[in-house]
């Protein structure tokens, strides 16, 4: 069932709801003004209303069904003035008995305010004067409020039956419409679920701009960004080694931990390229250059840090070589915004710098950060760099001067927690930071045993 057709229904009666309650209250009028009749000189006035009652209720009915449903809010709104105007001269006609006249004002009252509130009943109280200044036309009441027993009984019959049949509808309604809201609800709860799932796929700046209707700023603008990239060394070559399985394992592992830090620093996923991640600072919610800069670099020794206690994890899983990441940044302006057609976007970044922060993490040696001098020119002041010179890059006429990720400025000297080195036949990997209390004198008697037996050996 379709909500919003439901909500329709529900809102407008249909043109054979409205043939049922108006002949109800044309019949009700019709009975009351054939009691008041003298039957022995029957009047003239008084039989044409009748006629006219049951001839009014079926004509409105084929009037309506031939109506678009966007005209039938008005036109149900003047046949409702119609049904008032036409009790209004019933009742003049009746010379005002006195229940006729309670019931059936009642009965306007009523609908009036089910269905347009106060302004309503202003409307179809209007409407019922009018009918009976139009029935002093044709008929001049006696004003002796009549309470005669056949005129009451009639009327009393008629309404009553009108609000019990209201009743069972309305009480119909009600259930229709709980159906509805019931419905309604678990639409919204599966539409959360696939917008979640939904947003999964999407970059955040896309996906928070859909969200909030503006979408349309997505086009493409020119940014002073800093530009993320990273991969597995050697990654195709584990693809032949181990089953599928335990690869797409992994590489969600791996991938999952490092989106958690970008989520940390405040970056944006471009895209995943296999084993490769890029990432974007300042396309969006950008605090100044230099600090996008610098959270980009501090993902990237976060990231590193996080690589080596998974190696760890992934050699007590079977893996032999670890697994080592390459990681190059860069800092420039570049074109940040939608590109595609019109059947199919992508949110992207474009440019050169964007090819140079891909060319450094190339270069990368396993297990290193490759920064431009624009970024190192930015991030000086809290990260400590190691000069390495210029490099040729590919599609680059000139060198390329390069810097060496060391580490956060706070994090070294004497408040240094992280140890890393490698050379032949020795590696070392400590963060001091994740040795837990209890293990931190087996750590310190593994590197004096380690260090009183290097100094013992003689090496050739």
């Amino acid at each position: 069932m379709n909500s919003k057709t439901d909500s329709q229904q529900l809102q407008t009666e249909s043109p054979i709801q409205q043939y049922y309650f108006r002949a109800l209250i044309c019949f009700a009028a019709s009975g009351t003004l054939a009691s008041f009749i003298n039957w022995d000189h029957p009047s003239t006035a008084h039989m044409g209303m009748i006629v006219f009652l049951l001839i009014y209720a079926y004509a409105t009915y084929h009037f309506t069904r031939k109506q678009i449903p966007e005209r039938m809010a008005n036109i149900n709104r003047w046949l409702s003035h119609a049904d008032a105007a036409l009790i209004g001269i019933v009742l003049s006609l009746t010379d005002f008995s006195i229940l006729p006249c309670v019931m059936f004002l009642t009965m306007i009252q009523f609908n009036a305010l089910i269905s347009g509130g106060i302004r309503k009943l202003m409307e179809d109280n209007s409407a019922f004067a009018v009918g009976i200044l139009l029935s002093l036309v044709i008929h001049k009441p006696q004003l002796v409020l009549s309470s005669s027993i056949e005129i009451s009984a009639a009327s009393l019959i008629g309404v009553a039956t009108y609000f019990l049949v209201y009743a069972i509808y309305m009480h119909q309604r009600f259930h229709k419409l709980m159906i509805s809201q019931k419905q309604l609800e678990n639409e919204q709860k599966w539409h959360k679920i696939r917008a979640y799932k939904l947003s999964r796929y999407l970059p955040p700046t896309v996906w928070q701009a859909i969200n909030r209707g503006d979408d349309k700023n997505l086009q493409a603008e020119r940014k002073r960004i800093s530009v993320f990239f990273s991969d597995i060394k050697d990654f195709s070559q584990l693809s032949e080694e181990i089953e599928a399985e335990a690869l797409t394992e992994l590489l969600n592992h791996y991938l999952t931990e490092m989106s958690k830090i970008v989520a940390h620093y405040g970056g944006t996923i471009d895209k995943f390229m296999g084993d490769g991640i890029m990432v974007l600072f300042g396309d969006s919610n950008s605090k100044g250059v230099k600090d996008d800069a610098t959270r980009c670099v501090a993902m990237a020794i976060a990231m590193k840090k996080r690589i080596k206690s998974m190696q760890v994890e992934w050699f007590n899983q079977g893996i032999k070589k670890p697994l080592q990441v390459r990681m190059g940044i860069n800092t420039g302006y570049c074109t940040v915004g939608t590109f595609g057609t019109s059947n199919h976007l992508d949110y992207t970044v474009l440019g050169t710098q964007v090819n140079l922060a891909s060319r450094l993490e190339s270069a990368a040696e396993p297990d290193e950060i490759l920064i431009s001098h624009e970024t190192w020119s930015l991030v000086k002041d809290t990260v400590m760099c190691r000069d390495k010179g210029e490099i040729q890059v590919k599609g680059f006429s000139l060198p390329v001067k390069v810097y060496q990720v060391a580490d956060l400025r706070k994090e070294m000297g004497k408040n240094q927690s992280y140890f890393e080195d490698r050379t032949e036949g020795f590696s070392m990997y400590l963060d001091m930071d994740k040795v837990r209390n209890y293990d931190k004198q087996k750590v310190i008697e593994s590197l004096e045993k380690a260090a009183s037996r290097l100094k013992d050996k003689v090496i050739i």
